[in-house]
């Protein structure tokens, strides 16, 4: 099951069209997230967390390209039965990298 990527210019580009999991910390996440994410526990999650429709394009990231918590858990919807899974590889730090605005949960 490979995995696709996207970039976070590309994500901006298609926002808010596509269901965003940042699988980062709660604390992570309040600091500073993807317009519209919602945090998500990585290990945890369970499909009735994700939408019904197994076409809903889904993106996942943490922290950065080191982090293997989002391919994770973008495996696990694929092993769900979604079939439209992709993962933002560079993390909140390459949106943040790339100037693209965030949201805060304070």
């Amino acid at each position: 099951m490979g995995l696709k990527t996207i970039s976070p210019k590309e994500l901006r580009q298609i926002l808010p069209g596509v269901a965003v999991y940042d699988v980062n910390s709660r604390g992570s996440w309040m600091e500073a997230h993807v317009p519209g994410a919602v945090n998500l526990d990585p290990a945890g999650y369970r499909d009735t967390d994700l939408p019904a429709d197994r076409n809903s394009a889904l993106v996942f990231y943490c922290s950065n390209l080191l982090c293997r918590k989002a391919p994770n858990a973008a495996r696990r919807a694929q092993g769900m039965g979604y079939t439209d899974v992709r993962v933002m590889s560079a993390g909140i730090s390459g949106w943040l990298s790339a100037g693209l605005p965030t949201e805060t949960a304070k």
